[in-house]
């Protein structure tokens, strides 16, 4: 099951990577893809990526990013499980069902 949200994730991602502008000129990232970016990188254990994109946007703001990600990730499995997103999200983290 992971496995098919990581593939699904790093295509999305992949979909997403942006390049530079020519003629050098940064480009603004927004926050949702800066936490797209943030958490594909920690699915993949890619330190140097996670460095990279939390220079994006502030802490605040990928923080807040994740936890959308996050929320809809769950609410989007619950979906597909049809269960609800509190027992989906107990047991991606492994905890018991309440």
């Amino acid at each position: 099951m992971f496995d098919r949200i990581r593939t699904s994730v790093g295509r999305l991602v992949k979909s997403l990577r942006l390049e530079e502008p020519a003629g050098g000129e940064k480009r603004t990232h927004n926050l949702f893809e800066a936490a797209s970016e943030y958490v594909a990188a920690c699915a993949e254990d890619d330190q140097d990526r996670m460095d990279e994109v939390s220079t994006w946007v502030s802490p605040e703001a990928l923080s807040f990013g994740v936890s959308e990600l996050a929320c809809r990730a769950v609410i989007a499995l619950a979906r597909e499980r049809d269960e609800s997103p509190r027992a989906v999200a107990r047991t991606l983290l492994g905890l018991p069902a309440a």
